[in-house]
């Protein structure tokens, strides 16, 4: 009738206002004449009363508990992605999870940075380069710095057998692999007919082949699981040309190419990513290291960015994976000048080039 409350199933009783069932006992707290602060409305909209997170007290190996947070599924093992599908229902996963990481090229540059920015996460961290002795203080930091665990990786990567060893090994050790950051690279200087064969042939093969028998080695694993950032770490030199540097940018835009390639190929996984990252001018020994034809070690050309700041933009891919990223700003004005200004590009670059990167006369070539 009118005026009254009528039975609802359960013990509670109907509103007569709003037709709606409460508990029995619980009308005497409404305000009087009152209804409900939260609607539904504000429910969908999170407008009015905050909605509650949940969360879930689970027991941790070796005693005591941790919080466990309902999140978005956007991979297995507790994967995120900012291009995770829609729709799908919550999965659960600890908020202290490490992730298990490969970085190459780590002994130095934008490789260390890396290495040490997952360390700061937290992660379970691999380092590779070509010698032992190049990596021993950069565990010890690891480890200092916050890695779950660190470990020395001894190889190179155009070394197809090694490549594979050293990834199944990660693998067995922790039962997956979440991310590898390719950053190993070789610069040389010259024009194309001056370039030696053996530096022309090193370039190309550390650059880009060792880039493709690290990712089919990757991908593979990243496949099996369906779930997995590969991060190959290019150049803004694949992006545009300059002189002088003819083995070096052709490898560039191969990796460029190579990571587009690998992109396509693995559409079908939703969780396998192939991220791209371009750093322009970084301040890492690989140009103290490197000298030209003429005999003149090069400096990054202005603006310099640290190898930190690479670094943050190569990591960030394991969170949130892009298919292309640049790191500095000024590398897009560089990219739209050589793409849409083509005959200014070809006048300026070549003095501009020059008169910015030469620095002093040296006598020895070497690797970076």
């Amino acid at each position: 009738m009118p005026g009254q409350a009528t039975p609802a199933r359960g013990g509670g009783s109907r509103e007569p206002t709003r037709g709606r069932c409460v508990p029995a006992g619980c009308a005497a707290l409404r305000p009087a004449g009152g209804t409900p602060r939260t609607t539904r409305r504000a429910a969908r909209t999170g407008r009015g009363r905050p909605q509650r997170q949940h969360h879930h007290r689970v027991p941790r190996a070796g005693g005591g508990v941790g919080r466990v947070d309902t999140v978005r599924p956007t991979a297995q093992r507790g994967w995120t992605s900012a291009l995770a599908p829609q729709g799908r229902r919550p999965v659960t996963r600890t908020v202290d999870q490490a992730q298990v990481v490969l970085v190459t090229g780590a002994s130095s540059g934008i490789g260390r940075a890396t290495a040490l920015e997952a360390a700061r996460h937290g992660d379970h961290v691999t380092v590779l380069a070509r010698s032992v002795s190049e990596l021993q203080d950069l565990v010890t930091e690891c480890v200092a710095v916050g890695a779950a665990s660190a470990s020395v990786a001894v190889a190179d990567v155009s070394d197809d057998a090694r490549v594979a060893e050293v990834v199944q090994l990660a693998v067995a050790r922790h039962g997956h692999l979440d991310a590898v950051f390719h950053c190993a690279g070789v610069v040389t200087y010259g024009r194309a007919e001056e370039v030696t064969p053996d530096d022309f042939t090193a370039v190309i093969t550390t650059n880009l082949l060792g880039s493709a028998i690290l990712a089919r080695h990757v991908v593979r694993v990243f496949r099996e699981q369906e779930h997995g950032v590969l991060v190959l770490v290019g150049s803004l030199l694949g992006h545009v040309t300059v002189p002088d540097m003819t083995p070096y940018v052709v490898s560039k835009w191969g990796v460029r190419a190579l990571a587009k390639q690998l992109a396509l190929e693995n559409d079908d996984l939703p969780h396998v990513h192939i991220a791209h990252v371009a750093p322009g001018s970084v301040d890492t020994p690989i140009y103290d290291n490197a000298l030209d034809s003429a005999g003149a070690v090069n400096a990054p050309p202005p603006p310099v960015i640290s190898p930190e700041r690479a670094a943050r933009v190569v990591y960030r891919q394991l969170r949130s994976p892009r298919a292309e990223s640049q790191t500095a700003l000024a590398n897009f004005a560089l990219i739209w000048a050589h793409n849409f200004v083509p005959f200014a590009w070809r006048r300026l670059v070549g003095p501009v080039f020059r008169a910015v990167s030469h620095r002093r006369p040296d006598t020895e070539a070497q690797k970076g």
